[in-house]
Order: structure tokens, then sequence, then C-alpha cells
């Protein structure tokens, strides 16, 4: 892995960081009105559509291409301790990658086109821009039940290899564990897996820019 060990660790810090960021935005920055009638919704998305869509672009679409060198990555780690639970794992990681990025496309299109049916049927548009933020967050952050299948499997892999970090693969299977719980519709498993999801990644690449920290 040592070609792809620095990108892989970059990757895996910048991954927290945009936790981080979708975080900090959502939560004191976007302060969307939700008790106003349709017009002054799509009004107030309209004013916003450049740091709407970039925001989405980059915690959804940035996210899966980055996420994507880290699943290569640890493939490369790992594929040794276990050649077909590392398979599995990298195709959990590879669904994953498909489902984040498709999740920000469905987003920043369906904002455009919300947006420009806005002006003739604001209602209208506010349904559909409902619709489209249900399917996208289906697809790509409502349910992480095959995002914390691959922390898991990734997680018991480094632990049967004894790579990484023993503290580091417990937590990532706690991690994995919250994710897969997301299945129940519950917002604090969802809050969980993220929250945690950030600590994993960015000690995760605290640990992949150790050179000492292979042993293949």
């Amino acid at each position: 892995m040592t070609g792809l060990r620095v990108p892989s660790a970059i990757s895996s810090f910048l991954l927290g960081f945009t936790y981080i960021a979708a975080f900090v935005y959502f939560g004191a920055f976007f302060s969307f009105p939700e008790t106003a009638p349709p017009e002054e919704k799509m009004r107030f998305l309209a004013e916003h559509k450049v740091q709407v869509s970039f925001v989405y672009f980059s915690i959804y679409v940035l996210f899966g291409v980055l996420l994507a060198v880290l699943v290569v990555g640890l493939h490369e780690l790992l594929r040794r301790t276990h050649p077909p639970l590392a398979a599995l794992a990298s195709l959990f990681g590879a669904v994953w990658v498909t489902l984040v990025i498709a999740s920000g496309m469905i987003f920043t299109v369906g904002l455009d086109h919300a947006i420009h049916l806005a002006s003739e049927e604001p209602e209208a548009a506010y349904a559909l821009w409902r619709t489209l933020s249900v399917i996208g967050d289906s697809v790509g952050g409502g349910n992480e039940l095959v995002g914390g299948l691959w922390v898991l499997l990734v997680s018991l892999l480094a632990l049967r290899g004894r790579l990484l970090s023993p503290g580091l693969n417990c937590l990532g299977c706690l991690v994995g564990a919250a994710g897969i719980g997301t299945i129940y519709p519950a917002d604090i498993l969802t809050e969980l897996f993220g929250l945690t999801q950030i600590l994993w990644f960015l000690w995760l690449g605290l640990v992949l820019s150790r050179t000492n920290a292979y042993s293949v």
C-alpha cells in the first residue's frame, strides 16, 4: 500500500473534515424557513442556490470521490488478511461510493429544476423539491447500512490482521454497528453514526499517515 498510503491518509482526513463542515453549516448557518409558505421556501432556496448546491456537491459528490480513494487504499492494505472478506468489504465500499455520489447528483440537479419551476408554480416546485430530498436522503444519507457494513468489515479485517490500531479498530466496530442500526428510522442513530465516524476518519488518517502502521 506504499503508493496509496499518503492519498488514503489525506482522503480520510478530508472525509472527517467534510462531516464536520456539514454539521456546522446545517447546524449554524442554514436557516431554512420551515414554517413559511412554499413561495417563501423556494425564494430562500433560489437566493441561496449557489451555496446550497456547493454544500450538497461537497458533502456528497466530493465525499464520494474521496471515499473511493480510501476504499481502494484500505483494500490494498487488508486484502491479504482474508481475501474473500476483503473483497466483500470493498464491494460494500464501492456501493457506498456509488450511492453517495448519486445522492449528491439528485440534490444538485433537483434543486436547479425545482428553482426553475418555482417562477411558474411555487407549490409544485416545493413539492418536487421535497420529493427529490426524500429520494436523495434515502439513497445517500438517511440509511447508513451500506457504509456501516463497510466500516465494520474493514475494522474486523484490521483486527484479524493486527493492522492499523486496536483502539481504532474497536471504534470502527462501534461505528459500523451504529450504521447498521440506522435501518431503524431514528435520528439519534444516524447522528451517532455521523459523529463517531468523524472520529474514525480523523484517527484513521492519523494512523495511515504513519509509515510504521503497516506490515504489508
